[in-house]
C-alpha cells in the first residue's frame, strides 16, 4: 500500500501541498459534492492563478477547499475570492512578492453569510468558525498549490502575519448603522458578494471613554496616524472595523458612514513639516520639499469602514493595507454565484 493510502495526511505533507497545518484528505467524493454544491461544472476555469498562472477550474479550487476544511456549501464563496484575487487590479502577485506582512483579507457581504453560518460578532477575526477559517484558508492554499506562491520562494513576506494562513470574516450589517461595505463598492441591497483587501494582522483602537462623535472621531483619527509609520502618508490604505459599542456612539448622533469617513479624512491632514525626513529626530519621512505642504494621511479612497465584532467593549480594529493603487493593490469586489 502507498503512504497515501496507509496515512494519507503525512502524504499531503511529503507532496509539499500544505500550509503547516494538516489538510483533509482530497478524496474523489468529498471533491464531487463540493463541485456539485457550486452548480458549476468542474472543468469550467476559473482563474490564471499568478505567480505561475496555473489553470484554476473549479473542481482545482475544490480540491484545495475540501483540504482546507470547507463544507461544499462554502465552496461559491471560495470561487468568487480567487477571481478577485486574481485580477489586475488586485495584483496577487505583488502581493505574494512584497516583504511586507500583507495578504488577502476576504470580507463577506449579503444572504449567504447567514445561509452558511459565518461569524460577524464575537471574536470575528479569531478562531471558532469554520466557514470564516476554512474559507480563508481555501483561498491561499490555491495561491500555494495552483499558482506556486510559496512562502520562501515567491512568497517574500520579512515577517507574515497569522491571517496568511486564513483570514475571512462576515461583516455585520444587521447590526450596522450604515450601509454594508460592499455598496461601497456598487452591490446592490441583498447581493452576495466578497470584497478582497490586501492587509496586515488586526490592531486594536482601544476608547473606554469617548460617548461623543467628535472625541471618537479624533480617538480613532489619532490612532490611525500611526498605520504602518506616522510619518508616511498617502501610500497605504486603511480598513477600519468599528465595534458595535463604538458604532452606537455614531448611530445615536446621527452620523452616517459618509460623514465619519469624511471627518476622519480631515483631521487627518497632517503639516509637512512634521513628516519631512528628519523632524521629530526620525530619518524615515517624507522629502523635504513637502515641508509646507499639508498632507493627507490616506487617499481620497484609501480609508474603508466594516462594521463587525461582539457587542461587549469600546474597541474597534484597524487593518493596514500595502502600497495602493497602480504602484500595489486595489480592493475588488465580486459577486457570489450560486
Amino acid at each position: 500500500m502507498t503512504q497515501l493510502e496507509t496515512d494519507p495526511i503525512e502524504a499531503l505533507y511529503e507532496r509539499g501541498v500544505t500550509d503547516g497545518l494538516p489538510v483533509v484528505p482530497p478524496t474523489r467524493e468529498r471533491v464531487e459534492r463540493a463541485v456539485e454544491a457550486s452548480g458549476r461544472a468542474g472543468d469550467e476555469l476559473v482563474a490564471l492563478v499568478p505567480p505561475n498562472y496555473g489553470r484554476a477550474t473549479v473542481e482545482k479550487i475544490a480540491v484545495n477547499a475540501v483540504m482546507a476544511g470547507c463544507r461544499p456549501e462554502y465552496l461559491p464563496v471560495v470561487l468568487a475570492a480567487v477571481e478577485a484575487a486574481c485580477t489586475e487590479e488586485f495584483n496577487i502577485h505583488g502581493v505574494l512578492a512584497t516583504t511586507m506582512p500583507v495578504g488577502p483579507v476576504i470580507i463577506v457581504n449579503g444572504p449567504i453569510r447567514r445561509a452558511i453560518g459565518m461569524n460577524s460578532g464575537m471574536n470575528v477575526f479569531g478562531q471558532g468558525n469554520r466557514a470564516n477559517l476554512t474559507i480563508g484558508r481555501a483561498l491561499q492554499l490555491v495561491v500555494r498549490n495552483v499558482g506556486g506562491g510559496r512562502p520562501g520562494e515567491v512568497d517574500r513576506a520579512t515577517h507574515g502575519n497569522p491571517g496568511k494562513i486564513a483570514f475571512c470574516f462576515a461583516e455585520d450589517e444587521e447590526g450596522s448603522p450604515w450601509t454594508p461595505l460592499a455598496a461601497d463598492f456598487g452591490a446592490a441591497p441583498g447581493t452576495s458578494t466578497v470584497v478582497l483587501f490586501t492587509g496586515e494582522g488586526p490592531r486594536s483602537i482601544v476608547d473606554q471613554l469617548s460617548r461623543d462623535p467628535e472625541s471618537l472621531a479624533r480617538s480613532l483619527a489619532a490612532s490611525l496616524r500611526t498605520l504602518h509609520h506616522a510619518k508616511l502618508v498617502m501610500v497605504f490604505d486603511c480598513l477600519l472595523a468599528i465595534g458595535p459599542e463604538h458604532a452606537r456612539v455614531f448611530r445615536e448622533a446621527g452620523w452616517t458612514k459618509a460623514e465619519l469617513v469624511q471627518r476622519l479624512h480631515d483631521l487627518l491632514q497632517i503639516p509637512g513639516a512634521e513628516l519631512v525626513r528628519g523632524a521629530g529626530g526620525i530619518t524615515e519621512g517624507v522629502p523635504e520639499s513637502f515641508a509646507g505642504a499639508t498632507l493627507p494621511k490616506f487617499r481620497p479612497t484609501g480609508l474603508r469602514v466594516v462594521h463587525c465584532g461582539g457587542g461587549a467593549g469600546l474597541f474597534s480594529m484597524m487593518i493596514g493595507g500595502w502600497a495602493s493603487g497602480a504602484i500595489g493593490s486595489e480592493p475588488v469586489l465580486k459577486e457570489i454565484r450560486g
